[in-house]
């Protein structure tokens, strides 16, 4: 950061390092053993679940709940991994208050939900403890697949084909495998360097080599990969961010919120990350909240979260929106950007409100801002890709792409919802099909 935009006010160092630790600490530090058990009594054990038809990736929950009351959280966790391994991961960032929390049978009938969520983080995290790999590999095949992009959808295939005996080599264009996971989420949702942990536990399967610094038109190409390999698996997420298109969005101190997001989660020593007196987050979903949320947590006096559609549109879940306002994000609605004010350095951003279609009404207002954060979306980048459908990679059946030997799977493909689970999901259905086509 400049000396500039230091001097406007994005600075670092405004909270003490007690106050920084005690603001990033677990969102929800794992239960023990007796409160996991006490919270799997609760569970009715459905024999036709709704809980296991709302998760993306199909885990028996009910199975995995009675198994944590008998007493083996290890057996629990098998169950998670064998639909989902990235279980433990999910188990801190899935929206269960959507998916199975929301389908749950006390959900309906009491208004609150089996923990599912802390639950299977309760097995998942015993079995990591323990050091323990549940997967055995496969004798070995022969056969190479590439997988480009080590995030939730390529980590999950890699895991699924490497288990089947097949060899893989994994290129990220970052620095470290992990994708999201590693560099964008909330840091209070993942502590203790999760993320790297998980990966470092996911590749004890063996067979999988990972490569990075490697960016797809740049390092590796389609045609390169298809020759040297078997099958291909895209997975290379969406690396672009959406632009406001307004008057004044190259000033100082306008960033992409992902950005600050990943900063943040690879920093060493966070009284040292810049942030804003007055913030204004562009955006409705999760990286909003994330940004706004943590903004907030460095020691931000004002915070704003300003969305263009009603609350009610807001792709950030109801529990994220509360737990924004719990931390003095204010949110605001209905209102688009017009204008960003400033001489070299934002100053003030200006917006128009809107009605329910997104039509202008006249009426503006400004806000103060020096700290003004784009989360608006991302979009895909490349130009050595497959056929695409609208903005993302065009697929069918478990992920087949238009080119033949290559699928894909996670952000960057047509069709999902952009959630960790949905790509862990396509990720492992992608390595079940790829599998498939190399046996037969």
């Amino acid at each position: 950061m400049d000396a500039k935009a230091l001097a406007q006010g994005i600075q670092a160092g405004r909270l003490d390092d007690a106050t920084l630790r005690a603001g990033f600490t677990d969102l929800h530090p794992n239960l023990d053993a007796h409160e996991a058990l006490v919270a799997a009594d609760r569970c009715y054990f459905c024999h036709d679940a709704p809980c296991i038809t709302a998760c993306p990736t199909d885990i028996d929950i009910p199975l995995f709940i009675r198994q944590i009351a008998t007493g083996t959280p290890e057996a629990a966790a098998k169950t998670i991994l064998d639909q989902n391994i990235l279980g433990g991961m999910c188990a801190r960032v899935c929206p269960t208050e959507t998916l199975c929390e929301q389908a749950c049978v006390r959900e309906a009938a009491e208004g609150k939900p089996v923990q599912i969520g802390r639950l299977q983080r309760f097995a998942t995290d015993t079995l990591m403890v323990a050091g323990v790999h549940p997967f055995d590999r496969a004798a070995t095949t022969g056969k190479k697949v590439a997988v480009v992009g080590a995030g939730p959808a390529g980590l999950a295939c890699a895991h699924r084909l490497a288990m089947k005996g097949h060899d893989v080599v994994m290129y990220d264009a970052r620095e470290k495998a992990g994708g999201l996971n590693e560099f964008g989420i909330a840091a209070y949702k993942s502590t203790e360097e999760f993320a790297a942990r998980e990966v470092a536990w996911l590749l004890q399967i063996g067979g999988i080599t990972v490569e990075t610094g490697m960016v797809l038109g740049r390092d590796v190409t389609l045609a390169n990969l298809r020759d040297g390999f078997d099958a291909v698996f895209l997975a290379i997420g969406l690396g672009g961010v959406n632009a406001l298109a307004v008057d004044g969005e190259d000033k100082d101190g306008v960033v992409d919120a992902v950005d600050f997001i990943a900063d943040l989660r690879q920093a060493d020593d966070l009284s040292a990350l810049p942030v804003g007196r007055d913030v204004v987050v562009i955006g409705g979903g999760m990286t909003a909240v994330d940004a706004a949320v943590q903004s907030k947590l460095l020691g931000a006096l004002n915070v704003s979260i300003v969305y263009r559609r009603g609350q009610d549109r807001m792709n950030a879940s109801v529990y994220e929106q509360d737990l924004a306002a719990s931390k003095g994000v204010r949110i605001i609605t209905n209102a688009s950007p017009v204008a960003v004010h400033g001489t070299d350095e934002v100053c003030e951003i200006e917006f128009e409100y809107t009605d329910d279609n997104l039509q202008p009404t006249g009426q503006t207002f400004r806000l103060v801002a020096d700290h003004v954060m784009k989360a608006i979306g991302q979009t895909l980048s490349g130009d050595d890709l497959p056929e695409l459908r609208g903005r993302k990679i065009a697929v069918t059946g478990a992920g087949r792409t238009s080119v033949s030997g290559v699928w894909a799977g996670g952000d960057c493909a047509a069709g999902g919802d952009d959630l960790t689970v949905t790509a862990v999901a396509e990720g492992r259905d992608a390595a079940e099909d790829i599998h498939a086509m190399l046996t037969t």
